[in-house]
């Protein structure tokens, strides 16, 4: 390999490096951004191996580094005793009237806007499937307890990898009782 090649190869690895560091520092931003203004984060568990196999997506959906978005959502948000709740990728997010919960059949991806058949309400996809998401992370959020858990909410068998539905600390119910001891 020549001189000028092996150079130019330099080069070229040295912009890959600061974009993949501006990409990682953007995300880090906003995810603590998110983690500081709110104490439960709602996600979709999207099957992001799979998005990535469709050619015409693949890059864009690599680019926005979804995965590790939600990591870092997720250790920020347990440092602080907040909750990630992940809605199954199944759910009718975008299928599912937020209005009167009519469920159509089917909702291809080139549709961006439709009407509910049962109550006539006009959907944009993307807002109706953030109402849906909402609504079914409050709904697992209420009927959360009923899971193996100690005394201080940590969960008592250890989960491998990232964890599939609900994560939450104990740390923030800590310091409150902390708090309440000494105040009272």
């Amino acid at each position: 390999m020549s001189n000028r090649r092996r150079k130019a190869t330099r080069i070229v690895a040295r912009v890959y490096e600061q974009v993949s560091n501006v990409r990682q520092d953007y995300l880090h931003k906003l995810s603590r951004k998110i983690v500081d203004n709110n104490q439960v984060v709602v996600v979709e568990n999207l099957n992001v191996k799979g998005m990535v196999r469709n050619h015409k997506l693949a890059k864009a959906i690599s680019d926005t580094g979804w995965g590790a978005f939600v990591n870092f959502l997720s250790y920020k948000l347990e440092r602080n005793g907040g909750k990630l709740v992940e809605i199954n990728r199944w759910f009718p997010s975008s299928k599912l009237c937020s209005n009167c919960h009519y469920q159509i059949n089917e909702l291809p991806l080139d549709v961006r806007t439709w009407t509910c058949p049962s109550c006539g309400t006009h959907h944009d996809r993307d807002g109706n499937a953030a109402m849906n998401i909402r609504a079914e992370g409050i709904r697992m959020l209420s009927s959360f307890g009923t899971g193996e858990a100690n005394a201080n909410g940590e969960e008592v068998r250890p989960i491998r990898g990232r964890k599939p539905k609900m994560r939450h600390s104990s740390v923030k119910l800590e310091a409150h009782t902390d708090l309440a001891v000494q105040c009272g």
